[in-house]
């Protein structure tokens, strides 16, 4: 068994990064988004505003943006054209749902997996059906996402934190359970909806540690336990 290990130094980077962990804290409604120069998104909240400051990062959708201003009960972030190209932010009206999350702190625990809320794509809802007491969606993706996944890894689906149940060329599926489908903007989905994704980051740093060890002698034990992975 593979254990990723990280250390101390390492750990407190990532929080000064701004990571996120994908649970959800609280749906939020859209006021406004004016698209220019620079996009201005304002997202009516309750929790998230009364915990963040101006300066701070949020999760809307699971795209890192900054708290710009805080009103009564409402959060202005700033989107720049790279942010909205990249995800489904630009499509939002007023009265959309959004999944709001602040960033981790110390001492936060972590209960799903660290999501960076930097987009690499957008992915479409191919089929909801219900099993049991959960529901299993599929969602299609490019190419440059699904090289990153994996069975029973992690992937986040509109900034929510979720387990791989399946996958192939095309897509990918995951189980939602209620509780899931009831605190985040999955359970108003619908087919054909687009969502943003982003695939593990864990993911990321291995394939470029083992595209710099091509013609090496290959990925072995030795070289994972060396390099701080086991």
């Amino acid at each position: 068994m593979i254990i990723i290990g990280w250390g101390a130094a390492c750990a407190a980077e990532w929080i000064d990064t701004k990571l996120f962990t994908g649970l959800v804290e609280e749906i939020g409604t859209v006021k406004s988004l004016v698209v220019g120069t620079v996009g201005r998104l304002v997202v009516a909240s309750g929790v998230v505003a009364s915990d963040v400051v101006i300066g701070d990062s949020v999760a809307v959708n699971g795209t890192c943006l900054t708290v710009t201003s805080i009103g009564d009960n409402e959060l202005s972030f700033d989107a720049v054209p790279e942010t909205l190209s990249r995800s489904t932010l630009k499509n939002l009206r007023p009265g959309d749902k959004v999944n709001l999350e602040a960033s981790l702190r110390v001492g936060k625990m972590v209960g799903g997996h660290f999501v960076q809320g930097h987009v690499d794509g957008i992915g479409k809802i191919e089929s909801i059906n219900r099993l049991a007491e959960s529901v299993v969606i599929r969602v299609s993706a490019p190419p440059e996402i699904m090289r990153y996944v994996v069975e029973k890894g992690s992937i986040a689906i509109d900034g929510i934190s979720l387990t791989v149940a399946s996958e192939d060329d095309s897509g990918f599926t995951v189980s939602v359970i209620p509780h899931t489908l009831d605190v985040t903007t999955l359970g108003l989905r619908r087919v054909g909806d687009s969502v943003n994704l982003e695939a593990d980051i864990i993911g990321k740093y291995i394939e470029k540690f083992v595209n710099a060890r091509k013609g090496g002698s290959g990925v072995t034990e030795k070289l994972l336990r060396e390099a701080g992975f086991m």
